[in-house]
């Protein structure tokens, strides 16, 4: 998946935080790109992902204002807008992710820091994930789909060449239905195109369940278990990770 499913607001409009933070109607959107690993935005301001065309997946970088008094990674935050605006109550190499669209509340997660090339994160229970055509770096926990090792509302749903847990209210969709985002099939099964799912996908993409490679089983006869990444890409401790789909 390229992750263009998992943002998590779609609302529009602003909100006021009361702590004197601009908000995106007061300020003028941002007006030049940055790096988010260098964070080489001028002081008091920080390289934030945003959606530039107002829509609901992260598709640019740029400069916005620190608030005062900033949130840290681990913290709950607030998004200014909606959860694509790159307004919120983040530090300077972290963002608010994983919000409810209601509330406009969310967490602060690190930006991946080194380089594109050679991406780290602060913390080792999390793994750097890239998606969004780079738009997105951030450091997640990972799961295993196959594991249901999240918890606590959360579910496990591909992002960025990895299985990450988040909140995102899911669809109940049913292995068969037609899928648009990552998250339309809940946690037990992908979002797979209508050539790998087979001739009983009615739609151009479809949702299949995951399968453990190392004791395949699939319900649909037309199906066999395949490795759900592509050979040599998947993350440690997942390389047994599959989905049922006819082979490609």
């Amino acid at each position: 998946g390229d992750g263009s499913g998992t943002s998590t607001s779609s609302s529009t409009g602003t909100s006021s935080s009361g702590n004197g933070f601009l908000g995106p109607t007061d300020t003028l959107p941002p007006d030049r790109e940055c790096d988010s690993y260098l964070q080489d935005c001028t002081e008091g301001e920080k390289c934030n992902p945003w959606a530039d065309d107002g829509g609901v997946a992260w598709n640019a970088l740029g400069c916005f204002p620190v608030a005062p008094s900033p949130d840290q990674p681990g913290d709950p935050c607030q998004v200014m807008g909606s959860g694509t605006s790159g307004f919120d109550t983040c530090d300077v190499g972290s963002m608010c992710w994983d919000v409810d669209n209601e509330t406009n509340a969310g967490t602060c997660v690190g930006l991946c820091e080194g380089s594109a090339e050679v991406p780290t994160c602060a913390d080792p229970s999390t793994s750097c994930i890239i998606a969004n055509s780079g738009a997105l770096n951030l450091c997640l926990p990972t799961c295993d789909p196959l594991g249901l090792d999240c918890g606590g509302g959360h579910t496990c749903i591909p992002v960025g060449g990895h299985f990450v847990c988040m909140s995102e209210p899911l669809g109940g969709a049913q292995p068969g239905d037609p899928c648009e985002f990552v998250t339309t099939c809940g946690g037990e099964a992908g979002c797979i195109s209508a050539e790998a799912y087979g001739p009983d996908c009615k739609a151009s993409a479809c949702c299949s369940s995951y399968c453990d490679l190392t004791e395949p089983s699939c319900e649909n006869p037309n199906q066999g278990c395949e490795p759900w990444f592509e050979d040599g890409m998947a993350p440690l401790g997942l390389e047994h990770v599959g989905v049922c789909s006819v082979p490609l």
